[in-house]
């Protein structure tokens, strides 16, 4: 009897990583649930196991590469790696923006999944049909006013799927990119603007219906659960409301 295959997701805590650990676990997949807050995600490992899936939480930061070497000793083969872990600082003009925001986010959504990407890569090679997902933003492919780091640290992710596409073509790996467009979950927007919850709201006003966590997370799960031939290079996701980060239908 094959073993189950597992799927490793950063940034499980919350939103989008949560949603995902879920869609994941109900697909099939034992999930690894990966972030800093270790109660959040070990709840959440228990939920996806009472509900008859399997899941496990580990507390890491994806920043800190010696505990991301450490966490990588765990597997021989991987199935799936999701780079969810990220998300943005301030919305404040290049001509003001805080260094140490822009830093911030560059070491969260670039070099952490470069470094989950580097230290896992050789068990998702082993596993003779591995998958990784970089979770960016459609910040990734154009700028918006007031956006510069998240822009900047999100295009540089962006940059890392599509090179490591190329440079590990002809391996057994597939490299999937997801890009979501407007996303209202619990925490984003409240952690932009640093817990004031009035700014946060205003993001999402008037808008009909964006998307939700789950909705990216069913958009990954069917990426991943393609035919092991088909690589979903780029796959960028919208509500109908929003034409583009700057053209978003608002009913005030």
């Amino acid at each position: 009897m094959a073993a189950t295959p597992i799927a490793v997701i950063t940034g499980a805590s919350s939103g989008i990583g949560a949603a995902t650990a879920r869609r994941l676990a109900a697909a099939g997949y034992r999930v690894v649930l990966t972030a800093r807050r270790k109660d959040r995600i070990e709840a959440l490992a228990a939920e996806i196991n009472e509900a008859g899936h399997e899941a496990t939480a580990y507390a890491l930061d994806v920043t800190d590469r010696e505990a991301v070497d450490t966490f990588a000793t765990a597997f021989r083969t991987l199935a799936v790696l999701v780079n969810n872990a990220g998300g943005a600082l301030g919305a404040d003009p290049v001509a003001t923006g805080d260094p140490a925001d822009w830093r911030q986010m560059y070491e969260t959504n670039v070099i952490g999944t470069l470094n989950v990407t580097q230290a896992l890569l050789p068990a998702l090679t082993a596993s003779g049909d591995g998958t990784i997902v970089v979770l960016s933003s459609t910040a990734a492919l154009a700028s918006y006013e007031g956006g510069g780091g998240y822009v900047a640290a999100k295009h540089g992710e962006h940059v890392l799927a599509e090179t490591l596409r190329l440079e590990i073509v002809g391996t057994p790996v597939r490299v999937i990119e997801v890009a979501p467009g407007m996303v209202k979950t619990e925490e984003f927007a409240t952690t932009r603007f640093r817990g004031d919850t009035e700014k946060a709201a205003k993001v999402y006003a008037g808008v009909d219906a964006p998307l939700s966590a789950d909705d990216v997370a069913d958009t990954i799960t069917w990426a991943v659960t393609r035919p092991s031939h088909v690589n979903i290079d780029l796959l960028v996701v919208r509500p109908r409301a929003q034409a583009s980060n700057s053209k978003v239908h608002r009913t005030l």
